[in-house]
């Protein structure tokens, strides 16, 4: 069965436009989103586009006077797979950086049961970006990984259930643009369009399998874990990958020279990785204590000078302003814990066997080693379907 290609559509940055759209949600009890941010090219992302599915039942009533913001899809058949009738989609752009109130957006949406894809990232964008926190989702990653299902892409799950090759040319672009090239919007409603019947389908399959509380459990986790802020203490931040290896010396110029990345991706509004990648960082701070002075030839001269500069600052610096380098912190496990987490790991590997499921997603390795050495972990790191397949019943 193919679902057929969504058209292009036009963006709703108008308060009818926006109006016609919140009464389409309200009358749904279901609805799909996607979010599309500008990580890759400024220095604080931003929630720059909002794509929005709206279900069959309400679409065939409602759709008629939405001007160019919606088009229907079929799914051919009097019975499809999905076992639904003749049904079809209904897809909406929504600009967050157009001048508009989205707060009536946002209490529309709120109480619906909102279809993600790798529910995590999207559920961040929208607190950050629409203040938005969602009381229940359907997180079709969670759904097809329950299910035993190994690809789960999107693009993956497309083809497998629709049969249709998804684009992905514009992952990468840059969504901040105005106005946005109909080729990108093709990219962001195909990345909404079949969420609604993907979940009609999967749901179903939870079903028969009897896996519809686990699915529940783990998405109302998901819920919880995007709410928490992840905490980041401002004076590690620079301890990137690869510099617990460096002495005290090398350490203060890698500091220094992070925090003067960090300057001018702000000053530039563009990601600290297209100022300087950081095996570029780290290598330019052995350079730099090797009495040598790295060059770029992407920088200007200004750049160059303060480049120079915060380094000078650092490799003058005295010992006591140098910072600690530490090792990976943490105790070594004791035979005890080794004992525990291999009892845990035979009981979710048999469990993973039997159900078809990934041995991961009942536990990971980091999991079940934490799990083994406070047993009292278990609740805060697993849910409860998680926590009954190895042995860790409440």
């Amino acid at each position: 069965m193919v679902l057929a290609k969504s058209a292009s559509h036009d963006v709703i940055a108008s308060e009818r436009q926006l109006a016609d759209l919140i009464r389409q949600i309200q009358a749904a009890d279901r609805v799909a989103l996607d979010t599309e941010a500008d990580s890759l090219h400024s220095y604080r992302e931003k929630l720059c586009l909002l794509q929005i599915s709206t279900p069959p039942a309400v679409i065939l009533s409602n759709v008629e006077g939405s001007r160019g913001t919606a088009s229907n899809v079929a799914l051919p058949g009097s019975s499809t797979s999905l076992g639904m009738t003749v049904q079809s989609v209904c897809d909406f752009i929504v600009d967050p950086l157009s001048d508009l109130d989205l707060e009536p957006l946002r209490q529309a949406l709120e109480p619906r049961e909102i279809v993600l894809h790798a529910a995590d990232y999207d559920l961040r964008m929208l607190r950050r970006g629409l203040n938005f926190t969602a009381s229940r989702i359907f997180d079709t990653v969670i759904a097809v990984r329950l299910l035993g299902i190994r690809e789960f892409s999107l693009g993956a799950l497309v083809k497998r259930f629709f049969g249709v090759e998804l684009h992905k040319h514009s992952q990468k672009a840059n969504w901040a643009l105005r106005p946005l090239p109909p080729r990108m919007l093709k990219y962001a409603v195909d990345d909404v369009h079949y969420l609604l019947p993907l979940a009609a389908k999967l749901e179903e399959d939870l079903e028969r399998v009897h896996r519809r509380d686990w699915f529940q459990q783990s998405c109302e986790r998901a819920i919880e874990l995007a709410a928490t802020e992840r905490e980041r203490i401002q004076d590690e931040l620079w301890r990137i990958a690869g510099a617990g290896a460096l002495d005290p010396h090398t350490g203060a110029v890698l500091r220094a020279l992070w925090q003067w990345r960090e300057t001018e991706a702000e000053l530039a509004d563009r990601p600290p990785f297209h100022i300087l990648q950081n095996h570029e960082l780290l290598k330019a701070a052995d350079i730099f204590i090797s009495g040598h002075v790295p060059d770029y030839k992407h920088f200007s001269a200004r750049r160059r000078q303060t480049f120079r500069e915060a380094a000078k600052i650092a490799l003058q610096s005295p010992q006591s302003e140098w910072p600690v380098m530490r090792r990976r912190s943490g105790s070594r496990p004791t035979e005890e814990m080794r004992r525990r987490a291999d009892q845990l790991r035979e009981r979710r590997d048999k469990a993973a066997a039997q159900l078809g499921l990934e041995p991961s997603f009942i536990a990971s390795r980091g999991a079940l080693e934490a799990i083994a050495a406070d047993s009292a972990r278990a609740t805060a790191l697993l849910v409860p379907w998680q926590r009954k397949l190895i042995g860790m019943e409440e």
